[in-house]
Protein backbone atom coordinates (compact mmCIF):
# COMPACT_ATOMS: atom_id res chain seq x y z
CA UNK A 1 0.00 0.00 0.00
CA UNK A 2 1.06 3.42 -1.04
CA UNK A 3 0.87 5.68 1.75
CA UNK A 4 1.64 9.24 1.43
CA UNK A 5 1.73 12.19 4.28
CA UNK A 6 0.39 15.68 3.43
CA UNK A 7 1.69 18.17 6.59
CA UNK A 8 0.70 21.67 7.20
CA UNK A 9 -0.40 24.04 10.47
CA UNK A 10 -3.87 24.48 8.09
CA UNK A 11 -4.78 27.47 10.03
CA UNK A 12 -7.07 27.77 8.16
CA UNK A 13 -7.85 25.22 5.98
CA UNK A 14 -7.64 27.35 2.16
CA UNK A 15 -9.27 26.11 -1.19
CA UNK A 16 -5.71 25.81 -2.14
CA UNK A 17 -4.89 22.81 0.42
CA UNK A 18 -8.51 21.36 -0.76
CA UNK A 19 -7.18 21.57 -4.24
CA UNK A 20 -3.63 19.63 -3.47
CA UNK A 21 -5.29 17.04 -0.81
CA UNK A 22 -7.73 15.78 -3.72
CA UNK A 23 -5.37 15.87 -6.30
CA UNK A 24 -2.78 13.81 -3.71
CA UNK A 25 -5.20 11.41 -2.51
CA UNK A 26 -5.30 10.31 -6.54
CA UNK A 27 -1.43 9.75 -5.98
CA UNK A 28 -1.54 7.09 -3.22
CA UNK A 29 -3.75 4.55 -1.40
CA UNK A 30 -3.90 6.80 1.64
CA UNK A 31 -3.16 10.29 2.38
CA UNK A 32 -2.39 10.95 5.66
CA UNK A 33 -3.25 14.55 5.92
CA UNK A 34 -0.74 15.64 9.03
CA UNK A 35 -1.66 18.39 11.13
CA UNK A 36 1.20 20.53 12.98
CA UNK A 37 2.00 23.62 14.64
CA UNK A 38 4.61 25.58 13.38
CA UNK A 39 6.56 26.99 15.84
CA UNK A 40 7.37 30.48 13.69
CA UNK A 41 3.34 30.62 13.08
CA UNK A 42 1.19 32.09 16.00
CA UNK A 43 -1.95 29.97 14.95
CA UNK A 44 -5.58 31.50 15.25
CA UNK A 45 -6.98 27.77 15.59
CA UNK A 46 -5.82 25.18 18.57
CA UNK A 47 -4.59 22.00 17.27
CA UNK A 48 -7.83 20.45 18.13
CA UNK A 49 -9.96 23.10 16.62
CA UNK A 50 -7.51 22.23 13.17
CA UNK A 51 -7.81 18.75 12.98
CA UNK A 52 -11.36 18.90 13.47
CA UNK A 53 -11.44 21.60 10.75
CA UNK A 54 -9.41 19.61 8.09
CA UNK A 55 -11.63 16.42 9.10
CA UNK A 56 -15.02 18.38 7.92
CA UNK A 57 -13.27 19.55 4.77
CA UNK A 58 -11.79 16.14 3.82
CA UNK A 59 -15.02 14.13 4.41
CA UNK A 60 -16.30 15.50 1.50
CA UNK A 61 -13.13 14.37 -0.88
CA UNK A 62 -13.00 10.67 -2.45
CA UNK A 63 -10.13 8.17 -1.60
CA UNK A 64 -8.63 6.99 1.60
CA UNK A 65 -8.06 10.05 3.57
CA UNK A 66 -6.80 10.05 7.09
CA UNK A 67 -6.39 13.55 9.47
CA UNK A 68 -3.79 12.93 12.06
CA UNK A 69 -2.11 15.29 14.69
CA UNK A 70 1.94 15.40 15.20
CA UNK A 71 4.30 17.17 16.88
CA UNK A 72 7.32 16.04 15.77
CA UNK A 73 9.70 15.38 13.13
CA UNK A 74 8.17 15.47 9.55
CA UNK A 75 10.58 12.35 8.84
CA UNK A 76 9.86 10.81 12.26
CA UNK A 77 6.02 11.54 11.72
CA UNK A 78 6.09 9.80 8.07
CA UNK A 79 7.84 6.64 8.96
CA UNK A 80 5.44 6.21 11.81
CA UNK A 81 2.94 6.72 9.48
CA UNK A 82 4.67 3.74 6.64
CA UNK A 83 4.51 6.92 4.13
CA UNK A 84 7.00 6.61 0.79
CA UNK A 85 6.04 10.01 -0.16
CA UNK A 86 5.64 13.33 1.30
CA UNK A 87 2.93 15.30 -0.81
CA UNK A 88 3.69 18.94 -0.97
CA UNK A 89 2.27 22.19 -2.78
CA UNK A 90 4.04 25.03 -4.66
CA UNK A 91 2.32 28.36 -5.64
CA UNK A 92 5.33 30.07 -6.68
CA UNK A 93 8.78 30.31 -7.33
CA UNK A 94 9.41 32.04 -3.84
CA UNK A 95 7.65 28.30 -2.46
CA UNK A 96 10.08 26.70 -4.42
CA UNK A 97 13.25 27.87 -2.84
CA UNK A 98 11.80 26.94 0.52
CA UNK A 99 10.15 23.10 -0.19
CA UNK A 100 13.42 22.78 -2.11
CA UNK A 101 16.10 23.17 0.85
CA UNK A 102 13.42 21.20 3.44
CA UNK A 103 13.12 18.34 0.53
CA UNK A 104 17.30 18.20 0.69
CA UNK A 105 17.69 18.23 4.51
CA UNK A 106 14.42 15.58 4.81
CA UNK A 107 16.43 13.75 2.08
CA UNK A 108 19.67 13.83 4.34
CA UNK A 109 16.92 12.07 7.49
CA UNK A 110 15.51 9.32 4.98
CA UNK A 111 16.31 9.13 1.87
CA UNK A 112 13.68 5.65 1.79
CA UNK A 113 10.70 8.70 1.38
CA UNK A 114 10.37 10.71 -1.58
CA UNK A 115 9.11 14.29 -1.72
CA UNK A 116 6.04 15.47 -4.27
CA UNK A 117 5.47 18.57 -5.16
CA UNK A 118 2.06 19.62 -7.00
CA UNK A 119 1.75 22.83 -8.86
CA UNK A 120 -1.23 24.84 -7.07
CA UNK A 121 -4.23 25.14 -9.48
CA UNK A 122 -3.55 28.39 -11.43
CA UNK A 123 -6.82 29.96 -9.34
CA UNK A 124 -5.59 29.22 -6.35
CA UNK A 125 -1.92 30.34 -6.42
CA UNK A 126 -2.00 33.17 -4.41
CA UNK A 127 -4.54 31.67 -1.94
CA UNK A 128 -2.11 31.63 1.54
CA UNK A 129 -3.73 31.08 5.11
CA UNK A 130 -2.00 33.90 6.39
CA UNK A 131 -3.03 35.97 4.03
CA UNK A 132 -6.82 34.60 4.75
CA UNK A 133 -6.36 36.13 8.08
CA UNK A 134 -5.06 38.97 7.53
CA UNK A 135 -7.79 39.64 5.13
CA UNK A 136 -10.20 38.71 7.76
CA UNK A 137 -8.76 40.08 10.26
CA UNK A 138 -9.23 44.15 8.00
CA UNK A 139 -13.23 42.93 7.42
CA UNK A 140 -12.30 41.48 3.91
CA UNK A 141 -14.16 39.12 2.22
CA UNK A 142 -12.52 35.53 2.27
CA UNK A 143 -15.05 33.58 0.40
CA UNK A 144 -13.08 32.70 -2.27
CA UNK A 145 -10.41 31.36 -0.56
CA UNK A 146 -12.35 28.92 1.92
CA UNK A 147 -15.06 26.73 2.47
CA UNK A 148 -18.17 28.51 3.81
CA UNK A 149 -17.75 26.75 7.19
CA UNK A 150 -14.06 27.68 7.00
CA UNK A 151 -15.04 31.11 6.35
CA UNK A 152 -17.50 31.06 9.56
CA UNK A 153 -14.71 29.58 12.00
CA UNK A 154 -12.61 32.52 10.51
CA UNK A 155 -14.88 35.31 11.50
CA UNK A 156 -15.84 34.19 14.70
CA UNK A 157 -12.73 33.58 16.01
CA UNK A 158 -11.70 37.01 15.17
CA UNK A 159 -15.04 38.47 17.04
CA UNK A 160 -14.33 35.96 19.83
CA UNK A 161 -10.92 37.35 20.49
CA UNK A 162 -11.40 41.31 19.23
CA UNK A 163 -8.98 40.93 16.55
CA UNK A 164 -11.06 43.23 13.60
CA UNK A 165 -8.81 45.94 12.53
CA UNK A 166 -9.15 49.13 9.97
CA UNK A 167 -12.28 50.89 9.96
CA UNK A 168 -15.64 49.51 11.11
CA UNK A 169 -19.14 50.90 9.56
CA UNK A 170 -21.11 51.90 12.10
Amino acid sequence: MRIGVYPGTFDPITLGHMDIIRRGAKLVDELVIGVTTNISKSPMFGDDERIDMVRREVAQIDGNIRVVGFNSLLMDFAQREGARVIVRGLRAVADFEYEYQMAGMNQQLNDNIETVFLMADVGLQPIASRLVKEIAIFGGDIRKFVSPSVREAVVERIEERGMRQGDTKS
